[in-house]
């Protein structure tokens, strides 16, 4: 199977392909286009360039041969039975109850996760606001998409609730999400609430977006004589599970950084909490220690392969030369299970528009340890909202803070 017939596999599992008096009409996937399909006439013919430079099948026909599966009958004619696109009714009560008691329950789990917090031994100077009432207000923040000024009053009412022991001033919160030692407890929380999900999710999926920020990088070009800027970004890695999209890992990064590198991180750290069975990534995650990395954990890495990828024959490395080659030979000769399992992969991108869409496709602070610790924060607001649903759809009561991790330690000294 060829990167044409990939395609043509993807749009056919994911677009609507309906068939006119002209033929087939197929979308476009890079554009809000659509392109005929005409396969009755002899040789197989489609509108879209790729076809009228190459006179051969393009990824447009390969969707429609998917689509449709061509039977001869003893008498040679020719019948078409079209594949019928299955669709799942949305359980609405459940919907409608998870967002409308969405505030109240996630107040609540936010404040037992946070009391999850130890806080700092205090040994002298001006006491330091409870860490605790930090973390909350600024993932509340980030719940509510407003200004620290505006919030003033949600968290003197969240306050006064009993979710908090003291609502902190919101220069104060700044100066917090300015600290870096901030960051491994964001972390430390995210991975805390994907926790009470795992008896459910055993499958998983990893890929990396960006957060826009609102700074830019500016230097000289010297070749063309002009100061160029561009404007950064926040680069994030997660793994997330494939039922309820819940993130299990993340790692953030103010600068560029390559995809690879970050995979065995959030696999090792996935499976203190969770069981993998699979694990499903695109091929920039594709090499050897990546695979075996999966497999000692226990899971199997569904993961492209390169087109410059083969057999290994070195003697070095044999074990892990071993795994490579098995995986290899069940891409290339079992195509349509590896991609039943690797399209698992799409649910890391829902969780992205999911993140996106509620909570913000940009970040306001302006330091690069205050972006990433946004970032986390948005995370955070997003795995509760999947517990709450969760409690709804699974009948689930979170538990934070079992026998396994009672406390998240904070450092010693974390602050002005």
């Amino acid at each position: 199977m060829d990167a044409r017939q990939e395609r043509g596999l993807q749009i056919a599992a994911t677009a609507r392909i309906e068939r006119n008096k002209l033929g087939w009409k197929v979308p476009s996937q890079s554009g809000s286009g659509t392109y005929i399909v005409n396969l009755d006439q002899g040789e197989p013919f489609c509108s879209c360039p790729d076809f009228e430079e190459r006179h051969l099948p393009c990824k447009h026909i390969h969707a429609v041969e998917y689509v449709i599966q061509r039977e001869t009958k003893p008498d040679g004619t020719v019948t078409y039975t079209e594949a019928i696109k299955v669709t799942y009714g949305q359980e609405w009560h459940t919907y409608n109850q998870a967002q409308t008691h969405e505030t109240e329950r996630f107040l609540r789990l936010l404040h037992e996760l946070c009391d999850g917090i130890e806080q700092p031994v205090y040994k002298f100077g001006r006491p330091r606001l409870p860490l605790s009432d930090i973390v909350f207000s600024l993932v509340y923040k980030s719940y509510c998409m407003m200004s620290g000024r505006r919030l003033t009053s949600d968290l003197i009412e969240a306050q006064n609730d009993g979710f908090m022991d003291k609502a902190p001033h919101y220069n104060s919160a700044f100066r917090y999400l300015e600290n870096p030692k901030l960051t491994p407890i964001l972390k430390g929380l995210i991975e805390q609430s994907a926790s009470p999900l795992k008896a459910i999710e055993t499958d998983f999926a990893v890929d990396s977006s960006g957060f826009s920020t609102s700074t830019y990088r500016r230097w000289f070009d010297h070749k063309y004589g002009k100061n160029r800027s561009k404007q950064t970004w926040i680069k994030t890695h997660i793994m997330c599970g494939v039922k309820t999209h819940v993130v299990t890992s993340v790692e953030a990064d103010p600068y560029e950084s390559a995809d690879n590198p970050q995979f065995a991180p959030l696999l090792s750290r996935t499976s203190k909490t969770f069981e993998i069975n699979e694990v499903s990534a695109d091929k920039a995650y594709s090499s050897k220690r990546n695979i075996k990395a999966t497999q000692m954990v226990g899971g199997t890495a569904f993961i492209p392969f390169r087109s410059n990828a083969a057999i290994q024959k070195d003697a070095s490395y044999n074990d892990m030369n071993d795994i490579w080659n098995r995986m290899w030979h069940f891409y290339n000769f079992n195509r349509e299970t590896f991609l039943q399992h690797y399209h698992k992969r799409s649910n890391v991108e829902t969780t992205f528009s999911m993140i996106k869409a509620k909570f913000g496709t940009s970040v306001k602070a302006k330091t690069p340890t205050a972006q990433v610790n946004e970032v986390l924060c948005k995370i955070i607001c997003h795995n509760i909202c999947v517990l709450i649903q969760s409690i709804y759809e699974l009948g689930l009561e979170p538990t934070f803070w079992t026998s396994e991790a009672k406390t998240l330690v904070a450092p010693k000294v974390i602050g002005k």
